[in-house]
């Protein structure tokens, strides 16, 4: 990868519907070439796939819960049940584990507080944990999808 490749991926990242002739004129390519650089990430992964980015308030999807999870069993029994049942959870949108106090950290998407309710009633029930605490998200300051390229490992002109 190169210089070139940074700012296409630059761009993607800000709107991925763009065509390689717009792309191309972007970053001084005719289609051909800047479509099989794109083509290129994408066989090497680092393009792994390309998303809608939805609005969740305009979804009615009003409620951002970041849930802690610890767990006093740390077998790859219990981790296999967990990681099976977090994919059955489709509010789960986000799923981590950590280092320090919590093991494992979720980003949960909900309509209401009642939703939330029940989705904890049925994460308890499905797996057996430690602890379960919620930080409810009150504003959102910053969020994207966007990594900061400038750290990107890149082949010199």
């Amino acid at each position: 990868m190169d210089l070139i490749d940074r700012e296409i991926l630059h761009l993607l990242q800000e709107d991925a519907t763009r065509s390689s002739r717009e792309l191309g004129n972007e970053v001084g390519l005719t289609p051909t070439p800047c479509w099989r650089r794109i083509q290129t990430l994408r066989q090497e992964g680092i393009i792994r796939r390309e998303v809608a980015i939805l609005d969740a308030s305009l979804l009615s999807l009003d409620i951002n819960a970041l849930v802690q999870i610890r767990t006093n069993d740390h077998s790859a029994r219990w981790l296999a049940d967990f990681t099976t049942a977090i994919d059955e959870f489709p509010e789960i949108v986000e799923a981590f584990r950590t280092s320090g106090e919590i093991d494992y950290m979720l980003r949960v998407v909900v309509p209401d507080m009642n939703s939330y309710d029940d989705f904890y009633k049925r994460l308890i029930e499905r797996v057996a944990l430690y602890d379960v605490r919620t930080i409810f998200e009150m504003e959102e300051l910053k969020r994207t999808t966007a990594l900061p390229l400038d750290y990107a490992a890149f082949d010199s002109p």
